[in-house]
């Protein structure tokens, strides 16, 4: 199974945000320890590609690195062991590196226009961000329904607890982040991982 198969099976994506490469992996094993197994890091500082290289010795999870523009930042991403590297914009020069690297790439679009472009430039799963201010599972349904070819990952401002309703609109995964980890214990991380596991076995 592919790195973006495995996300679209497994439909919970948790995007891992945090100072220190210790911080990312402190959250992310509480985050896997509650049985989620895609986890993004997100590397915007260089100092945190150790979080992936760590969290890659696990053969169990797929591991992503995002916030990446650059070809330079993708190739030390997946030195450190990232499966899929994570763009937050749509960027034709990243797309063409990662298809000679031999690495699923993952854009992020906010329009109805730019997640068209991204499926015509083959990319497998496209992140729709920010979902939240954009109008929710509405958004959603108002992009697949006269494009219901595409493969949405909704993210931004979705919680544990309202994620099931992006998958009953057709989300093919739905990306998780703060909720999981923020003003909490790594304790309350791994239940709150463990609900959402939990709610999408009842859907």
């Amino acid at each position: 199974m592919n790195p973006i198969e495995f996300i679209t099976k497994n439909k919970i994506y948790a995007v891992v945000r945090a100072e220190t490469s210790d911080e990312v992996v402190k959250i992310a094993e509480a985050i896997i320890r509650g049985g989620i197994k895609a986890i993004e890091v997100t590397v915007e500082k260089g100092a945190l590609l150790p979080a992936v290289k760590e969290l890659s010795k696990n053969k169990d999870i797929v591991v992503t690195a995002g916030g990446i523009i650059t070809a330079k930042r993708a190739q030390e991403a997946i030195d450190n062991g990232a499966d899929i590297i994570v763009s937050p914009v749509l960027q034709n020069g990243l797309i063409k590196y990662c298809v000679g690297a031999g690495v699923p790439h993952i854009a992020t679009v906010t329009t109805q226009n730019e997640a068209y472009m991204a499926w015509r430039a083959r990319i497998p799963l496209i992140k729709i961000s920010p979902a939240k201010s954009m109008g929710q599972v509405t958004y959603l349904e108002d992009l697949l329904r006269p494009m219901p070819f595409l493969n949405l990952m909704p993210a931004g401002g979705i919680t544990h607890e309202t994620f099931a309703d992006y998958l009953k609109a057709g989300a093919a995964a739905v990306a998780l982040g703060r909720c999981l980890y923020r003003d909490i214990t790594v304790e309350e991380t791994e239940r709150r991982a463990a609900f959402a596991v939990e709610t999408l076995k009842n859907l």
